[in-house]
């Protein structure tokens, strides 16, 4: 669910349902799409979080190694239904918690679990819903071996003593530290004097004194929790100094700053107005603490800016829960890539490879495309068909054309058809040839290569009817030379392009422009690959039929060569349109970025070849039959409305003003 379905399709319908049914349907969806065969697949596509080793950091003092610097609050997936589906949106852990004894609350207690849209909040009733120990144990037992790290928010039951509570914490500790990255130790919002939580925390830490592997323990600060009282933590507990090789189990390895506040009535909200309270806290922190100590941030991260403002305040990592709900799905992948700008905003990017290195085969493939469908369309509007189609068929143009007059114009259409998209894959080609894969972009490359790949794969559609066209088959062979001499570009360099970090109007009107170029890319894969089955198949729909005033009984009659003739043309067509279909979903699906103007030009420029051919040819040879067109009046709509909602936010330039992380 990236942010473009999200915030244009989903969250629309969501929010008029019940805070807690809302979140329980997305979350069984995602988990259920996640444990289908190619689920998790589909959800990291359609995503495309590209790890980076910019991002990859441990957490100091710790043995810790987070691939990302986000993390998802437990909250989010209490019941843990989508965990493997969340771990493909860009986190770097995933919190589960908080954990108690015995579980607390459940599903019934969370019924009164509701939005607040003015503050952009979630609200949650007075029952906690916790985890049993015996629960997250289970949970523990079945991570993959590459699963994410899992960092446990522990508690002590409701009502309990300090001493009790310290042995609930114990036993939790020792009960689920196999599996534990860390633990986030959250005792300090407890109604007890400070000294009684200080003296319970140092016991805690004596009772980990003499375990043979030392997890690090966080101590959870709640937002509610006095700043003022900070020295007295600092001066209470031994704290990790920022050093790997000093930590031990006797020392704190540093803060959870948590998102919620609690009401006069009792009940727990998370959201915006967290930010700034969680920011002072930060700041706090920082001036008391070793400057290397981690601290997670949790409060009030709803955009990039945000999380950005928690890293230049001092925050190690940042914690993910109502931003999630607000933002977006794809809030995780935006600050990282808002966080690999910051720190590389300020270098001189790396010089590009030369013209002759990788990216220039591909920029002379779409070139050669281009050049082809520019020839192939002046053929197709001319001669029609070329010597060697006429010795395969075994009749001039005339000749067929006195057999039934609508022919020749018929394959003409197909023919400039296939020009126009040629000519589309040409100018898609060379725009990410020169702007993404001589960048080093990942994304494009991937675009290139699968569009690329199949392109050149269709070629066999040709043979579907026994066809073999041996100007095709030479150009494929080019074709294919050029790609296997692109395959050296680099790869997984990251972009020095600025990135959006705000939620404001522009941004959210660009999430409807780009849901219409990906149902747009999608439409035009379908209906490549429906005309290239059908191409091999029936030849023909209704409309061609009626359109021909034939059977294909009465057009085989004409000569036994006429069908498969025609079916080389829709083969060879469909398999282009899906070829093109696969670069421009590429790009819609992860290219698309605020001031990123030249990816809107390229869809422009690319769009109008293969439209103007498909329009201008049906009104031509006068094959303007209103269910025919259906799909290109659609597509073109489509076209057009991403286009226009697109402009604002790929146009303008991102304004960076903030000092480098």
């Amino acid at each position: 669910m990236p942010d473009w379905s999200y915030h244009t399709l989903f969250k629309p319908l969501l929010f008029r349902l019940p805070a807690k049914l809302s979140r329980d349907i997305t979350l069984g969806l995602m988990g259920t799409l996640s444990r289908l065969p190619l689920g998790t697949l589909v959800i990291r596509t359609l995503g495309h979080m590209e790890a980076h080793p910019m991002l990859k950091s441990q957490l100091a003092g710790t043995d810790v190694t987070l691939p990302y610097p986000i993390g998802l609050s437990g909250d989010v997936d209490p019941a843990a239904v989508a965990q493997e589906a969340l771990s493909q949106f860009g986190f770097g852990y995933l919190e589960v918690g908080p954990v108690t004894i015995e579980p607390l609350g459940g599903a019934k207690s969370e019924k009164g679990m509701a939005r607040d849209l003015s503050r952009e909040a979630i609200v949650y009733p007075r029952a906690s819903r916790t985890v049993s120990m015996a629960q997250a144990t289970e949970r523990l037992r079945h991570q993959r071996k590459r699963a994410l790290p899992r960092m446990l928010r522990i508690q002590a039951m409701p009502g309990c003593s300090p001493k009790e509570a310290e042995q609930q914490l114990c036993e939790l500790i020792r009960g689920l530290e196999e599996g534990a990255a860390a633990f986030h130790i959250d005792i300090l919002n407890e109604g007890w004097p400070l000294q009684d939580k200080l003296e319970l925390l140092r016991n805690v830490l004596r009772n980990c004194k003499d375990r043979g592997r030392a997890v690090p323990l966080f101590v959870y600060l709640p937002l509610s929790f006095p700043v003022d009282d900070l020295p007295a933590l600092r001066d209470g507990l031994p704290w990790n100094d920022g050093h790997s090789e000093n930590l031990t189990n006797e020392q704190y390895a540093g803060f959870v700053i948590g998102d919620a506040w609690h009401t006069e009535q009792g009940e727990r909200y998370t959201g915006a107005n967290a930010l700034q309270p969680c920011l002072e806290r930060v700041q706090a922190i920082r001036k008391l603490w070793a400057a290397a100590m981690p601290v997670i941030a949790g409060g009030g991260v709803h955009s990039p800016d945000d999380a950005l403002k928690l890293m230049e305040a001092g925050a190690s990592a940042i914690q993910l829960h109502s931003g999630l709900v607000y933002a977006g799905p794809g809030l995780p992948k935006r600050i990282n890539e808002a966080i690999i700008y910051e720190k590389i905003r300020d270098d001189m990017p790396p010089a590009a490879p030369s013209f002759w290195h990788g990216w220039g085969w591909m920029w002379r493939l779409g070139l050669g495309m281009l050049i082809g469908g520019i020839i192939a369309w002046i053929i197709a509007a001319t001669l029609v068909v070329l010597p060697y189609d006429v010795a395969f068929l075994g009749m001039t143009l005339a000749e067929l054309e006195q057999m039934n007059r609508l022919i020749p114009p018929f394959m003409s259409h197909d023919r400039i058809t296939l020009a126009g998209t040629m000519m589309s894959i040409g100018i898609l080609y060379m725009f990410l040839s020169y702007y993404g894969l001589r960048q080093g972009q990942h994304w494009a490359k991937t675009a290139l290569v699968v569009s690329c790949s199949v392109g050149l794969c269709s070629f066999f559609l040709f043979l579907g009817y026994g066809y073999f066209d041996p100007l095709h088959a030479a150009v494929a062979v080019v074709l294919l030379l050029f790609f296997l001499l692109s395959l050296r570009a680099r790869g997984g360099l990251p972009s020095y392009e600025p990135v959006n970090t705000a939620n404001d109007r522009i941004w959210l009107r660009a999430q409807w422009g780009q849901c219409m170029m990906v149902i747009l890319g999608f439409a035009l894969a379908i209906g490549g690959a429906v005309i290239a089955v059908v191409g091999v198949t029936d030849v023909f729909v209704a409309t061609d039929l009626a359109y021909l005033c034939a059977s294909p009984e009465q057009l085989a009659a004409i000569s036994d060569r006429l069908l498969p003739l025609i079916a080389h043309d829709r083969a060879g067509f469909g398999g282009a349109l899906f070829s093109n279909a696969l670069a421009l979903l590429a790009a819609s699906l992860w290219g698309i970025g605020e001031g990123r103007r030249w990816l809107w030009f390229a869809l422009l420029l690319g769009g109008l070849p293969g439209f103007i051919a498909g329009f201008s040819v049906h009104l031509w040879i006068g094959y303007t039959t209103f269910v025919h067109l259906l799909p290109a009046y659609f597509a073109f709509s489509l076209y057009v409305l991403g286009l226009i909602w697109l402009y604002p936010y790929m146009m303008r330039k991102p304004v960076r003003t903030r000092a480098s992380l």
